[in-house]
Parts: structure tokens; sequence; C-alpha cells
């Protein structure tokens, strides 16, 4: 799913499109899971006649700072949100696939802005997507202060805490320390793949209990968290650009005929990519390099061991907050129709 760094390529594009544009129509889609707290008829009226004046990202979250009187739009794109901007081909997670379009409109979109610039005459019209409908649009009078963005812990680029602040968040709970990380309410905006590459470069286990992590561990911890984050925002989250020994450059090819490229060790053996699924989520981790030490028991979790590498599966809650039990997290259905304002 889209984590920070690409939520964050989401904002640039946004500012670099539509900024000191004015929306003069929005085209929606009715659908009343997407579509939080409101109609999408509510969200069209709202924001319509409004000048976009910033953009701004809190964890995977992010809104428009429009002018004039009323809410601002609040946006998340769940597992498989994005924007496509007309005449040009989505942004996906990850990569772009070969049968990806440019087809306008495009399919599964819950709103299209159609934008003017006022002393250009520019006009651009950007669409937020949605295939699997676990993303949220919301509308907020003050989206910093309120939920879900007020709910959430810190932000790795926004607002890392010190490491005499961060230490005792991680050690007071006694989960492993996978699910910490994916508790949005701890570290906001981190997800599966960045989680993993954060234990990956620590050199931690993802199994391994908050409470029982040395020192070492912990500097490694907030070190890291911190690197991963700001490395992937530098290169847009183009995957292309990241570091090649970075575990996400070879954990793609579990079960697919064309497998990643080998990760080697420092020594020039390949290494041993293993899964495990922990906090719900399939975990990918080094054998060699992050090992599980002696600690109180972990609860019995199935596990599954081999030489490709992972694509993630299963889902994450727009709000998870853990405890040291697994999230569930339901995907709703619901009838839709278009309405064009």
């Amino acid at each position: 799913m889209p984590e920070l760094p690409e939520v964050e390529r989401a904002v640039k594009q946004i500012k670099r499109l539509a900024l000191n544009k004015t929306i003069q129509r929005v085209e929606t889609t009715e659908d009343n899971i997407v579509f939080s707290g409101i109609t999408h008829e509510e969200f069209a009226n709202e924001i319509t006649g409004r000048k976009i004046t910033g953009v701004k990202r809190y964890g995977k979250s992010f809104y428009l700072e429009l002018d004039g009187q009323g809410k601002l739009p609040v946006l998340h794109f769940g597992m498989t949100g994005m924007l496509q901007v007309k005449g040009e081909k989505p942004m996906y997670y990850k990569e772009t696939p070969k049968s990806a379009s440019t087809d306008w409109p495009p399919r599964f979109m819950k709103f299209i802005l159609h934008m003017r610039d006022e002393c250009t005459q520019a006009t651009a019209e950007i669409a937020f997507m949605d295939a699997r409908r676990l993303g949220k649009i919301r509308l907020r009078a003050t989206p910093d202060k309120e939920a879900p963005i007020s709910e959430l812990g810190f932000d790795p680029i926004l607002c890392m805490p010190s490491l005499e602040v961060f230490e005792p968040l991680v050690m007071k709970r006694s989960c492993p320390i996978k699910a910490l990380l994916l508790d949005q309410s701890f570290s906001a905006g981190v997800g599966n793949w960045v989680a993993d590459e954060i234990l990956y470069h620590s050199r931690i286990h993802p199994e391994q209990r908050c409470n029982t992590l040395t020192t070492t561990q912990i500097g490694n911890l907030h070190q890291f968290t911190k690197f991963v984050c700001e490395t992937a925002v530098s290169v847009d989250a183009d995957a292309t650009k990241f570091p090649e020994d970075w575990l996400f450059k070879h954990r793609w090819g579990k079960g697919k005929k064309t497998k990643a490229d080998p990760l080697k060790l420092v020594s020039g053996d390949f290494a041993t990519i293993k899964w495990v699924t922990v906090g719900g989520r399939t975990s990918a981790y080094v054998a060699e390099l992050q090992q599980l030490t002696s600690q109180a028991p972990v609860p019995l979790i199935k596990k599954r061991t081999t030489h490709s590498h992972s694509l993630e599966g299963g889902s994450e809650s727009d709000l998870s907050v853990l405890t040291d039990s697994d999230p569930e997290v339901s995907q709703p259905s619901s009838k839709k129709r278009v309405r064009k304002t």
C-alpha cells in the first residue's frame, strides 16, 4: 500500500499541478465507504469555487488547504488509492504496470478536480482513484487538530522524537517490534515495506519483543526509522533509485516465475530471505542478519521460509492502534453511481 514516501510524492504532484488554481468543478462517484461521514455531493459542494493554496501531509494522510470559508478535504489512499493527472499514467505503488492507461475518466475514480489558473487560464484535471475502496475521503475544519491526524503518532520526517524520548516509547511495549512500527498511533506513515526496511537496516528480527531490545538496537531503530523515510522521499519514492543493498530491491519474487535479483551479504554469499506474519502483515527479513534473541515466549505464528522474495499481502486499517494482538480489517462493499456538478 502507499506509505509515507508514496504519499509525499502525491503531495508534490498536487503542488506541481494544482497550487494556486481554483476548483471550478468537482466530478464525483457515490461511495459511502470511501467518503467518510459525508456524501459525495457534500464533498463536491464544499470545495467547488475555492482556490488551492497549499497541500500538507502527516503520516499517510494529506489534505488540501483552500481559501474562503468551509472545511478542507483530508485524503487517505488505503491499500490501492492513487492519483492520476489527465493525459498522464497514474502513479502506482512500487511500479507502473504495462497495462496502465491514460483513459479518462479513469476506472475506480472517486472524484476529479477540474481546475483553472485565474491568471494564465491554464486548466488541469486530477483524479483520486481507489480500486479496493479502503481509502478515505473526509472533510475537516482544522485537519491537524482533528481525527484521524490528531490521533497519529510521530511522523519520521516532520517530527521524529529524540532518542531520549523514543527509547521509553518502545521499551514500555511488549508486542513484537514490527507490530509497533505498523501502529499508526506510534509512527505515522510507516507501513509494511518501510517497517521491514527499517528492521533490516537495524538488524532486528520483526518478532523481537519491544521490551527485550538492547540499547544498541533501539539506537539503530531510531536512526534508521528516519533514514529510510528520508532516503525514499529524496528520490520521490522511485524504487529504481533506491540503494541496491536495500531489502526492498530483493523481496518481491515470492511465488513468481521471475525472481528478484538475489541479495548478497558483505561476505559475498547470498542472503536468505524469510517471511513471517507479524501484526497481521507478511514480514520479510534476512535470516543471517536479523536473529531472534532470547526473550519471553512469543505466541505461535505460522512461518514460511524461502529463498524467493515476497510480494506483501494482507491489509492495513486506516488508523491501526495495536496492542499485543494482531489487527483485523473488514472490507465492506456498497453500490455506487456517478454524479457531476
